[in-house]
């Protein structure tokens, strides 16, 4: 599979690194605050859709596969928008499976592409990846220990 281009690589992985981030902060601020905190981060990570498109376009022009994962991390913030913002819908409690499916397949599935697509790139900015996606999975097993997640 070709790579695509360098920026689009470094776009991509600057998006997912701040979606762990901003992610692990809301789930570990969840017991203290509840949700008011994943409500902030969930509008920076909804900004964060323009660059992942900007790089799935630069992936796609150069005929890089790697253009879907920031592909499904659009359609998870256009999910999210709908469910979590402009029609807010509990779904996570009590779970609705039809939404919280393919909200955390969507979720999870662009955190997985849009990491991988570093690692025949670089090595090492791969790995802070991995790092940050540790620090997400964790943060998020602590929150729903604690009924928060």
């Amino acid at each position: 599979m070709e790579d695509g281009p360098f920026w689009a690589a470094l776009t991509t992985w600057a998006v997912v690194n701040a979606v762990n981030v901003l992610q692990t902060i809301g789930f570990s601020t969840r017991r203290r605050h509840g949700m008011r905190f994943n409500h902030a981060t969930g509008r920076v990570i909804a900004a964060l859709a323009l660059p992942a498109s900007v790089a799935a376009v630069g992936y796609a022009g150069a005929g890089s596969l790697w253009w879907v994962g920031p592909v499904c991390f659009d359609a998870f913030v256009v999910l999210m928008l709908l469910v979590d913002y402009l029609r807010p819908v509990q779904f996570r409690r009590p779970a609705r499976p039809a939404i919280l499916v393919p909200y955390l397949i969507l979720f999870f599935g662009a955190i997985l592409l849009m990491g991988l697509s570093m690692y025949p790139v670089e090595r090492a900015l791969w790995l802070v990846t991995v790092a940050t996606t540790a620090a997400l999975l964790g943060s998020m097993v602590v929150a729903m220990r604690q009924g928060n997640g």
